[in-house]
């Protein structure tokens, strides 16, 4: 058996680094040899176990094990020629060794040959007495396929020889979770706690799976059974917090993230969703200290610098809230959210030259959300660049292509650069999408109400625009 590294050396251990300090030589049984290298590369210490490997090779030519060993370690190290020509002899000597095929899938799962680890993995279960890790790996395997049925039919192997490897539940929920099938965790979970009824970890995601639902009832319910079974579980507590704030029983949801500030270090997450409720409430001040909390605690936590820029944006104290966007801009320069949001508050300030660069910005990286396109063309045209205005709204409109809203912003911008073609076209696609939106046209462009296409266009929708 591998020697746990938090245990302390043995004597072997002890022994082995003698020898090395020393140059004497001393013998050491091929058993000896596996624990001590099994200890080192547990520890993270390559150089000791390849040292141990060595000389273990020297003593014990013909050991199987130790040449497995010498393998996991090339394989670690991307040499797989090397490995492979090892694991062809292992093979030759002994063709029933289920490691020899477990390495050979190791090896093929580096290269990204996932199919060819998993048929490796089939092979190595042919020959397994006991097959707990090779499903464990075959889930990994189609896990990296992206096939998660198969990988979650592998982890339920697992869980059913060990129902407390968690690791291997969680994984099964994973699967379950990236297929949607809410209802099918629910009932696996459920099943699971028929016969573990004090899981905390099984009560934990089964919550978290009725929370995706909205049953936030039986979600609390959950958490609570969590709780219970283990009253030091942070994440439930941080859950169940998050359950109560959609029910708008933020006082309550303020107690569970305390709780977990309480039972452990606090974390800029737990001062977060405090800060939230407290604003729910109305509690300014107190809002705003947990938000300086989050962001002293994690100062690379982009929702933390939002948080307290979109409370003084929500105040209309701009002048504040730029100082703390520019702060997580200095932090992450590549985040969009923060260029979005410098954006934004440019165009609260009128300063629609550094809103256009924002916006720029914020496309460059990656946000193309509808009213980025939206909030750009107006400051474009409030600079007076209807061309550039109509550009960034064909843009949008690429993703967004049935989007009312910014056909009817488009037709105004072509009014406006005297393509009056373009803009009974515009409008006429965007009556045909959503005349209820119709009032929009007039409330942007208020100039045009007098030209009479326009009125007999938007006339008919008056009624319902109202």
């Amino acid at each position: 058996m591998a020697l746990d590294p938090n245990e302390k050396p043995d004597k072997f251990i002890l022994k082995f680094e003698s020898m090395l300090k020393t140059d004497d030589v001393y013998f050491f049984d091929a058993e000896d040899f596996e624990n001590i290298i099994h200890y080192y590369l547990n520890l993270g210490k390559v150089a000791l176990g390849k040292k141990a490997i060595q000389i273990g090779l020297q003593q014990h030519p013909h050991s199987s094990e130790l040449k497995l060993l010498q393998v996991e370690v090339l394989v670690f190290e991307d040499h797989f020629e090397a490995a492979g020509r090892i694991l062809d002899e292992l093979q030759d000597l002994d063709a029933n060794n289920q490691e020899i095929y477990i390495q050979r899938a190791n090896i093929l799962s580096k290269q990204d040959n996932h199919q060819g680890a998993v048929n490796m993995l089939l092979e190595a279960l042919h020959m397994a007495e006991d097959s707990f890790d090779i499903y464990s790996l075959m889930g990994m395997e189609y896990l990296f396929m992206d096939n998660y049925g198969k990988a979650k039919r592998c982890f339920m192997k697992c869980v059913e020889f060990d129902e407390s490897d968690y690791s291997s539940l969680y994984n099964v929920v994973y699967c379950f979770e990236f297929l949607e099938d809410f209802d099918g965790a629910i009932q696996y979970l459920n099943d699971y706690l028929e016969r573990n009824p004090y899981s905390e970890v099984a009560w934990h995601q089964l919550g978290k799976m009725y929370f995706a639902k909205d049953m936030y009832q039986e979600a609390l319910t959950a958490f609570d059974f969590a709780i219970i079974s283990d009253d030091r579980f942070l994440g439930a507590y941080f859950e169940k917090g998050k359950v109560l704030e959609r029910l708008g029983r933020y006082n309550e949801a303020i107690e569970c993230y305390e709780t977990t500030i309480s039972l452990d270090d606090p974390t800029s997450h737990a001062y977060l969703r405090i800060g939230k409720c407290h604003e729910k409430l109305g509690n300014n001040e107190l809002a705003k200290y947990y938000y300086y909390n989050t962001v002293h605690e994690d100062p690379l936590l982009d929702k933390g610098w939002l948080a307290i820029t979109e409370y003084y944006f929500r105040n209309k104290d701009y002048k504040k809230a730029l100082r703390y966007i520019n702060k997580a801009i200095n932090i992450d320069g590549e985040n969009p959210l923060y260029w979005k949001k410098n954006a934004e508050i440019f165009q609260a300030l009128h300063n629609f030259d550094e809103a256009d660069f924002a916006f720029k910005q914020t496309v460059d990286l990656g946000n193309y959300e509808q009213n980025t396109w939206q909030n750009w063309g107006r400051v474009l045209q409030r600079l007076g660049d209807y061309e550039s205005a109509v550009q960034v709204l064909l843009q949008g409109l690429e993703f967004y292509p049935e989007n009312a809203e910014l056909l009817y912003q488009l037709s105004g911008l072509y009014l406006k650069n005297q393509n009056t073609t373009k803009a009974k076209e515009n409008m006429g696609k965007a009556l045909q999408l959503n005349p209820k939106k119709s009032a929009l046209f007039l409330k942007m462009y208020p100039e045009f109400e007098t030209i009479k296409w326009i009125q007999d266009s938007l006339k008919p929708h008056k009624k319902a625009s109202t």
